[in-house]
């Protein structure tokens, strides 16, 4: 691996920084377990408020509340870790973390899990954010989709692992006790490691130190200036976010809509929890490859070809009658979101100097987990009109290429 190197003190590299790029990893391990808990359990807690299978928009607001919070603090983040680091916002993330399993316990009605969604959403859109961002800030330049698989794959493996986790926990002991207890030893295990975590924000003043050498200094644009660009003004950038849009709407789909389509099939709840737990882990593990694939041949071919590969997978989902069709497609959708997700990160990360780095990858962060809020309302709502969850795959799978194609069209 290649090893850039700035000042004396903060070497840029995977490698020279191993010890805090693994610390990094492990916390979005810990992040990834705290999400993934829900997945394949939170569905089966509705019945328990008396929410049925049939009220799809109800059933979908867990998420909605989830992506409408998650969405504008990635934002939020971005610009306060450029400004008072990563680790201050990191622990703030996880200081969010704890209401949400005592909600969960605590619920009195479906409400309670909302507003339980809500925290996670802060909890999530600090946490995550900080972890990508720091080992970005860690890896070379020449690194950036490498450190970002590393990124998604430890966290979406982690996720895969909560979901099969809970499911088998939640069939022995119950959902919300299950919930509970797995939530308090995550988030307990968390703050220990964060005794041992270094800020990089060092790194960063020292990359910026290095590329602005003989040239002026001019102070950085402001969070609305950067925002207005990369959404709007720059093709490119327009292109990513959308693309972030989308792949979070694909993803809305398998955390609310499959478990209801495969329970509506007979599928037990353990089924359920390693039929979604196989998609995160191959999305995840994956990555470990396909964020190095676009530093080596660009981001655009591994981003176009990987919405095409997921919505092929979503389409046979849709074909599928049971566990013989459902697990294949799965695992071709995780191999398709592992092409996409990490190459958009570090795309939106190339177009941006690190001294904004943060503001960049908050703004492409806002857009792409807004995609939970928006696939919320529409499938949500097209699933609730047509009482049926069916047609809303089919709908999912037909946007995911069109996002691919636009992708294509726009992308350097």
């Amino acid at each position: 691996m290649t090893t850039e190197i700035v000042t004396n003190n903060h070497q840029r590299g995977i490698r020279h920084n191993a010890g805090q790029f693994s610390l990094q990893a492990l916390q979005v391990f810990f992040v990834g377990l705290v999400i993934g808990m829900e997945r394949a359990v939170l569905p089966s807690v509705a019945r328990e408020f008396g929410v049925t299978p049939g009220a799809f928009l109800f059933l979908a607001s867990f998420v909605l509340s989830f992506g409408l919070v998650k969405g504008p603090l990635n934002l939020v983040a971005g610009g306060l870790a450029d400004r008072f680091g990563r680790k201050p916002v990191l622990i703030v993330g996880w200081l969010a973390a704890v209401p949400v399993p005592l909600l969960i316990y605590q619920a009195s009605d479906w409400w309670w899990i909302v507003v339980a969604n809500m925290f996670l959403g802060v909890s999530q859109g600090f946490s995550w954010t900080m972890t990508v961002t720091s080992q970005i800030d860690l890896a070379g330049s020449q690194q950036r989709g490498l450190a970002v698989g590393i990124n998604e794959a430890t966290g979406y493996v982690a996720v895969g692992v909560a979901g099969f986790a809970a499911a088998y926990f939640a069939h022995l002991y119950g959902a919300r006790p299950a919930l509970l207890w797995f939530g308090l030893l995550v988030i307990a295990a968390a703050f220990f490691s964060l005794f041992f975590l270094r800020d990089t924000q060092a790194w960063v003043k020292a990359e910026h130190h290095a590329a602005s050498q003989g040239s002026s200094q001019e102070p950085p644009p402001q969070l609305a200036r950067i925002f207005m660009r990369l959404s709007f003004h720059d093709s490119a950038g327009r292109a990513i976010c959308q693309g972030g849009v989308v792949n979070k709407i694909a993803d809305t789909l398998v955390w609310v809509m499959f478990p209801l389509l495969f329970d509506a099939h007979g599928a037990p709840l353990v089924e359920i929890g390693w039929l979604t737990g196989t998609y995160a882990i191959v999305w995840g593990l994956s990555q470990l490859w396909t964020g190095h694939l676009g530093d080596k041949i660009g981001r655009k071919r591994p981003i176009t070809t990987g919405f095409f590969v997921l919505a092929a997978g979503i389409a046979l989902t849709a074909l599928g009658q049971g566990p013989a069709v459902w697990l294949p497609a799965a695992v071709v959708m995780g191999v398709g979101m592992a092409l996409l997700y990490p190459n958009l990160i570090a795309a939106m990360s190339d177009r941006a100097p690190p001294l904004i780095r943060g503001k960049a990858l908050g703004t492409y962060r806002f857009w792409r987990d807004g995609g939970y809020a928006i696939g919320a309302l529409l499938l949500g709502g097209i699933a609730q009109m047509a009482h049926n969850v069916l047609p809303v795959v089919w709908l999912t799978a037909v946007i995911t290429a069109g996002s691919g194609l636009w992708l294509w069209l726009a992308l350097p």
